[in-house]
C-alpha cells in the first residue's frame, strides 16, 4: 500500500527540522504550532517511522531516520515549487515563492533595497530570504533550500552557475588617523607587522590572507571576528587594520568613529559579487525575473552603499 502525505505536511515536517521547535516553526510558517504537531503526528504514523526526540524545555531533535526523511523532504518539495515554476512560466507570468540568500557580509547595504524593487515590480512573488556565509549557502543551494544567491565567486563549486554583476576591489581599511590612511595604495608587506582584525568567515577568511601567502608574508592577526560591523568599530577604534571588499558610501564604523578605506595595491583580485544558482535553475520564469532585476539594480551606478566598477 503506498504511502501517502501531503506536501503541506512535509513543509510542517522542514519548518520544524530547521527551527528545532514548533512554537517557532508555527511562527515561520503562519500557522498554529497545534497543526503543526498534528501534522508530524500524521506524517510519523503514516510512515511508520519516530522523526523526531520530543525533549521537554529543549526543543525537538530529528532522529537518524528524521534527517535522512528531512532530506528527501526537502527534494520533493523542491521539485514541487519547480513544477509550479514551469505552470507560471507556461502561463506567463511571474508568481509563487522564491527562496532568495544573501552573503551576511553584504546583506544589510545589499538586500532589503533589492528586495523592495523585486515585490514591487512582481506582487505576486512571494520572497523568502536567507542569510548566511560562502559554505551555507552553497549546501543550501544544493539542498535546495533556496533557489539563488547573492555572494561572491569565491570557491563556486562546478555543479553551480553564477552570473557575474559587479567587481568589488579590495580595500585596507584603517582607522582614519593611521599613518597610512592618507595613501593612494597599500600592500601586504606594509601591514604584515601591524596587528590584523580578521573577517572571519568560511572562505572568505582564506582569500584576505592570500594577499599576504602570495607574497610569502604572514600577517599578525590580534583579532577575529565574523560581524563586519564589529570589525569595522574594532579597527575605529585602533586595534587593528583590516581587509575587506564593502565600502559604504558613509566611511564610518557602526559606532560613529571615522574609518579610511585604502585600495589594496595589486594584492588582491577584485571579488566579483554576482548570483549563484543551481544548473538550469536560471530556466525557471521567476529566478530568470529575479536575475534580470539584479542585472538592473546592482550596477556600479544604481546601487547604494557599494562602491563598485563594472565586471570584465
Amino acid at each position: 500500500m503506498p504511502v501517502r502525505y501531503t506536501l503541506r505536511q512535509l513543509d510542517y515536517l522542514v519548518a520544524v527540522a530547521d527551527t528545532g521547535s514548533v512554537a517557532a516553526a508555527a511562527e515561520r510558517v503562519k500557522v498554529s504550532a497545534p497543526s503543526i504537531s498534528v501534522a508530524i503526528g500524521q506524517l510519523e504514523a503514516e510512515l511508520g517511522l519516530a522523526l523526531f526526540l520530543r525533549r521537554p524545555a529543549q526543543g525537538m531533535a530529528l532522529t537518524q531516520a528524521g534527517r535522512q526523511v528531512v532530506v528527501q523532504a526537502r527534494r520533493v518539495l523542491a521539485e514541487a515549487e519547480r513544477l509550479g515554476g514551469l505552470a507560471a512560466q507556461i502561463g506567463g507570468s511571474v508568481r509563487g515563492p522564491l527562496h532568495v540568500g544573501c552573503l551576511l557580509t553584504f546583506a544589510q547595504i545589499v538586500l532589503p533595497h533589492l528586495r523592495r524593487g523585486f515585490v514591487a515590480a512582481h506582487p505576486e512573488v512571494e520572497v523568502r530570504q536567507r542569510i548566511g556565509d560562502q559554505a551555507d549557502l552553497i549546501a543550501a543551494l544544493r539542498s535546495a533550500r533556496i533557489d539563488v544567491a547573492l555572494t561572491y565567486d569565491l570557491a563556486i563549486p562546478p555543479d553551480l552557475d553564477f552570473l557575474p554583476l559587479v567587481a568589488l576591489p579590495a580595500y585596507a581599511i584603517l582607522p582614519a588617523d593611521h599613518p597610512l590612511a592618507g595613501r593612494a595604495g597599500v600592500g601586504p608587506a606594509e601591514l604584515a607587522d601591524l596587528p590584523m582584525v580578521l573577517l572571519d568567515l568560511p572562505l572568505s577568511a582564506d582569500y584576505f590572507l592570500s594577499a599576504f601567502t602570495r607574497a610569502g608574508l604572514r600577517p599578525r592577526i590580534a583579532e577575529r571576528t565574523q560581524d563586519i560591523g564589529v570589525m569595522r568599530s574594532l579597527v575605529a577604534n585602533g586595534f587593528g587594520y583590516s581587509i575587506g571588499n564593502i565600502r559604504p558610501h558613509g566611511d564610518a564604523a557602526p559606532d560613529g568613529r571615522p574609518l579610511a578605506f585604502v585600495p589594496m595595491a595589486g594584492a588582491l583580485r577584485p571579488m566579483r559579487l554576482g548570483l549563484a544558482l543551481a544548473e538550469g535553475a536560471g530556466a525557471v520564469l521567476t529566478i530568470r525575473a529575479f536575475a534580470d532585476h539584479c542585472r538592473a539594480a546592482i550596477t556600479p551606478e544604481a546601487m547604494p552603499g557599494l562602491r563598485a566598477v563594472p565586471v570584465d
